[in-house]
C-alpha cells in the first residue's frame, strides 16, 4: 500500500506562516530593515513587512506598538520618539522648542545615544536608502507630530526646517566635532537651538 501524503511524505511538507516566538520577533525586525531600506519609511507597510517575514499581520502589531516603534528598534534608535513627542506637547506651548531640544540632547549626549546617532548620520550621508529613511521619519514622526499639534500654517516645511537646524547641529557636535560645540554643554546648545525650533514649529511665542 503506497504511503498518503498525509503520512508524512516530503512532498507534503507544508509551508504556512511562523508561528510565535524569539524567532519570529528576529524575522520581523529583519524584514523590517529590508523593507525600510527598500522603500523608505513612508511606503512601507506593517502588513508589506509581516509578508516578507512569513508572519500572521496581527503578530507584528503583537510584538511592536505600530509603524513607528518598528522602525525604532529595527534601527536600533536609542529611544521611541512617539513617547518623548507625547510629553514634549503635554506642557506648554510657549515652551515646545525648549523641551523638543533639551530632551533630545540630554538623549544624543548620552554615549549610547551618541554612538547610534553618529552611526545614523553617516549612514545617511553616504546612503540614499538611508537619508531617505532618517528624513521620512524624523519629519512625519518627530517634527512633524510637533508642527501638527501646534496648528501652525506649513506643518510639513516647519517640520523640515526644525529637522534640518537638529541633524545639522548634531552633525557639527557628534560627527564633524566642531570643538566650541563640543565642549559647549547640554544646557548652552539647549539654550541657543531651541529659540529657532520654537519659531518653526510653534510660531513666536511672544
Amino acid at each position: 500500500m503506497t504511503p498518503s501524503r498525509a503520512q508524512g511524505q516530503p512532498g507534503n511538507v507544508r509551508r504556512g506562516r511562523r508561528p510565535a516566538g524569539e524567532d519570529t520577533r528576529a524575522a520581523i525586525l529583519d524584514a523590517a530593515r529590508t523593507e525600510f531600506s527598500a522603500k523608505g519609511y513612508d511606503a512601507s507597510s506593517l502588513r508589506a513587512i509581516a509578508r516578507l517575514a512569513e508572519v500572521d499581520p496581527a503578530l507584528v502589531h503583537h510584538y511592536f506598538e505600530g509603524k513607528a516603534a518598528l522602525f525604532v528598534e529595527s534601527m536600533s534608535l536609542p529611544a521611541n520618539p512617539s513617547f518623548l513627542i507625547d510629553a514634549i506637547l503635554a506642557g506648554p506651548r510657549e515652551q515646545v522648542g525648549e523641551r523638543l531640544a533639551g530632551t533630545f540632547f540630554d538623549i544624543w549626549d548620552s554615549p549610547q545615544g551618541r554612538e547610534r546617532l553618529v552611526a545614523l548620520i553617516r549612514s545617511a550621508v553616504s546612503q540614499e536608502d538611508a537619508a531617505r529613511m532618517l528624513r521620512e521619519f524624523l519629519v512625519r514622526e518627530v517634527f512633524g507630530k510637533v508642527a501638527l499639534s501646534m496648528g501652525v500654517p506649513q506643518p510639513q516645511l516647519r517640520a523640515g526646517m526644525a529637522a534640518a537646524q537638529m541633524v545639522g547641529v548634531a552633525m557639527m557636535r557628534y560627527v564633524i566635532g566642531f570643538e566650541p560645540m563640543v565642549r559647549a554643554s547640554t544646557e548652552e546648545v539647549v539654550a541657543l537651538v531651541a529659540p529657532t525650533l520654537q519659531r518653526y514649529l510653534a510660531g513666536r511665542s511672544d
